[in-house]
């Protein structure tokens, strides 16, 4: 890592973050001195101070030690998710530390190995998933830097060597631009981040300039983005999934790479999105070079990321479902995923919605695709690092529902303490919670109090 190879101490502000926390993790593997700040205390950062990173929760630049703030061997990362206006981040600034995005040292890194790249709209951080999982079970020296936790290693950091970087490339702020990828899939480019583009036509460019960073190399495409690629897909493209059968929650099907067909590969995740993602990352591990053979027995041992699609409980009297989806054709793949697994009875889903400029920008959307469960709650709007708008709640997104003739039983707006016992009135055995704000921790409140026929 040729920029880095001089620091001997990293500070890492925001060292909390799924993305933050694998650099972090990677960096103190490297022999760095990783020490970082982070507003609330969280599994991850417990994980990290256990692997020896320092960690404090308090704005205090006086604090740091000395080593960190030294201008020849420190430097200092940060995440756009911290506020311009938090003191460390400023001090930092006027110190003349240097200061790179997190964006700009997954950049950095990409340099220094084949970089396998995955981005779009939705899908990324599975997609990601199963393909770290892919070449780490074939015996590929990997680094992966994940977006959410892969249950079967409990971790968002995977490393068994630095031949291969896998990265999630993430377009909010423009992000997978800083990226130098040999191989790239793109899962989708529904419109999404329009406080950060604008307008939908310089969100689908940004996409295209991505694409362009892979001149001469390989880009791996969806069959429905519009963008030149080798394509992927259920209906078409070099890699299809064809003979598809649903047995035991789980997906069976045949791979097709042009018109040679290898049988006999299991997906044990629910929704067609899913297989979706595992035909793209089988693709870009073969593109690669990893042998087939060799990727089914990957494959069917993939477990999953949490709160993509996680089983909270699940037994013959309850089933609770936690989902990271935050936006309209996310929450579709989420319903046609728990309609797969549960045709004959009702789904009651409670939904957070995650930021007041998305649930602006599709709220129609939102609308429809929420109109689609049986019952149906909705928490307050989480602003993460925004600010109210005018007339957009989650009250005015209920309202526009309880309009439609096609409308679930109920809708209604719920408080976060009031939610145990609304899913206990409604009585209904599969209940989703969705969302990318804190309602993954308000799901795990659930799991331990018993439905109304278990007591």
């Amino acid at each position: 890592m040729t920029s880095l190879q001089h620091i001997t101490h990293v500070y890492f502000i925001g060292i909390g973050g799924i993305g933050m926390s694998a650099l972090a993790r990677y960096l103190n593997e490297q022999g760095k001195i990783v020490a970082g700040y982070d507003k609330v205390i969280t599994s991850l950062t417990k994980q990290l101070e256990e692997e020896g990173i320092d960690i404090h929760y308090d704005d205090n630049f006086d604090s740091i030690p000395a080593d960190f703030k030294n201008l020849e061997t420190a430097q200092v990362i940060f995440t756009p998710a911290i506020p311009a206006t938090m003191d460390e981040l400023i001090r930092f600034r006027e110190s003349g530390v240097p200061i790179l995005k997190r964006a700009q040292l997954l950049g950095q890194i990409s340099q220094t190995m084949t970089c396998l790249a995955v981005a779009g709209t939705h899908g990324k951080t599975t997609t990601s998933a199963i393909l770290a999982h892919l070449l780490y079970k074939s015996d590929v020296k990997v680094t992966a830097f994940c977006g959410g936790i892969l249950e079967e290693y409990n971790t968002n950091y995977l490393c068994s060597g630095t031949d291969v970087m896998v990265v999630e490339a993430d377009e909010f702020d423009r992000s997978f631009m800083q990226l130098s990828p040999d191989v790239a899939g793109i899962t989708a480019m529904d419109a999404d981040h329009l406080d950060i583009y604008g307008d939908v036509a310089t969100f689908e460019q940004t996409f295209h300039d991505f694409a362009a960073l892979l001149e001469n190399k390989t880009l791996i495409v969806n069959e429905q983005v519009i963008i030149d690629g080798i394509k992927v897909g259920l209906k078409q493209g070099k890699y299809q999934a064809i003979n598809i059968v649903i047995a035991g929650g789980a997906y069976h099907f045949d791979l097709r790479v042009d018109k040679a067909v290898y049988k006999g590969f299991c997906l044990q995740l629910p929704g067609k999105h899913n297989l979706s993602n595992a035909l793209l990352a089988l693709a870009m591990a073969i593109e690669y070079g990893v042998a087939i053979e060799a990727l089914k027995l990957a494959l069917v041992t993939f477990k999953g990321v949490e709160r993509r699609f996680t089983y909270r409980v699940n037994t013959a009297e309850r089933v609770l479902i936690d989902d990271y989806a935050h936006h309209p054709t996310e929450v579709n793949a989420v319903h046609q995923a728990v309609r797969e697994m549960y045709p004959q009875e009702k789904v009651l889903a409670i939904f957070q919605p995650h930021l007041f400029s998305r649930t602006k920008d599709f709220m129609e959307e939102f609308v429809s695709s929420l109109a689609q469960f049986d019952q149906l709650a909705l928490l307050d709007i989480y602003p993460a690092r925004e600010l109210p708008i005018e007339g957009i709640t989650s009250q005015v997104l209920c309202n526009k529902i309880q309009k439609l003739d096609a409308k679930p039983s109920v809708v209604t707006v719920l408080d976060k303490e009031d939610i145990a016992e609304f899913i206990d009135e409604m009585n209904t055995r599969v209940v989703v919670m969705i969302g990318a704000g804190d309602i993954g921790v308000e799901i795990k409140k659930l799991i331990s109090i018993p439905s109304k026929n278990e007591r």
